[in-house]
């Protein structure tokens, strides 16, 4: 625990805006899509904005996906470089007025985020979809 007793987080967050997908199945079994943006990306998970979309119920798997040229930056952790991701919904941000959807979603990634990518063989691979 911090000082201020707080948990201390897992991973360190970067603050970046970048484009990205969610992909998930609702309730009913139908995909859903959503674009979004990034707020801020650990090695752990993303947190994301949307704008509009129907609302991911918690712990719902989603697949998120960085836009091809987003998966460029520097701050990008390696899962995110190789294509999609499996993660969870983690947290719902709070919901706008207007609209009554969240503003955003934190991700946790199904992966372990202790693992180094450099020190795994090549054929031992993140849960990513395909």
């Amino acid at each position: 625990m911090t000082t201020n007793n707080l948990p201390q987080r897992s991973a360190d967050r970067v603050r970046v805006m970048l484009p990205a997908r969610l992909t998930w199945k609702d309730a009913s079994g139908a995909v859903r899509f959503a674009s979004v943006m990034t707020r801020d990306i650990s090695n752990a998970g993303i947190f994301v904005e949307t704008k509009g979309t129907a609302a991911i119920p918690l712990y719902r798997l989603v697949h998120v996906q960085l836009e091809r040229e987003a998966r460029e930056s520097h701050v990008v952790p390696e899962q995110l470089r190789q294509g999609r991701v499996l993660s969870a919904v983690w947290r719902v941000g709070a919901c706008r007025r207007a609209t009554g959807t969240p503003e955003g979603y934190a991700l946790r990634f199904l992966v372990d985020p202790h693992e180094n990518a450099c020190d795994r063989p090549s054929d031992a691979r993140m849960p990513v979809a395909s």
